[in-house]
């Protein structure tokens, strides 16, 4: 059995995830986090800027495509591939290493809660019509 904080999906959805050692391990999961904490760390380590201009462009940029494909794939599960959703989860593992290391420096600044505003904009009805409706 692969512990829930590899592989949170149901027997299903396992195609959404790779097989490595015998374990299934989310493909998206796999590109975000190890590059969040890495990104998270060289920030902390470079003393990078607390703040730039570029953040919340950046920020929402980097976040948009795993967030789409994520509701995407709750109407459309085989839309993409594992490679796709990893190169989506790169993107928003980035995205996420500068809004934590800007939080960890100035609580709740904009351009965490505009993330989270966005990806709750889009979720939200997502998993309302998901729960009413029966998954294809």
């Amino acid at each position: 059995m692969t512990p829930f904080w590899l592989s949170h999906h149901h027997a299903d959805d396992l195609d959404r995830c790779y097989l490595i050692g015998g374990k299934h391990v989310c493909a998206r999961c796999l590109g975000t986090y190890p590059v969040m904490f890495a990104l998270l760390f060289l920030q902390v380590a470079t003393r990078a800027p607390d703040t730039t201009p570029w953040d919340l462009p950046i920020v929402l940029a980097f976040t948009l495509p795993a967030t789409l494909d994520w509701a995407y794939g709750q109407f459309r599960p085989r839309a993409f591939s594992n490679p796709w959703r990893t190169a989506t989860g790169i993107l928003l593992g980035i995205a996420l290493a500068r809004s934590l290391y800007v939080h960890l420096r100035h609580p709740f600044p904009a351009v965490l809660t505009t993330q989270l505003a966005m990806v709750i904009l889009v979720a939200l009805p997502v998993i309302l019509i998901r729960y009413r409706r029966p998954k294809p």
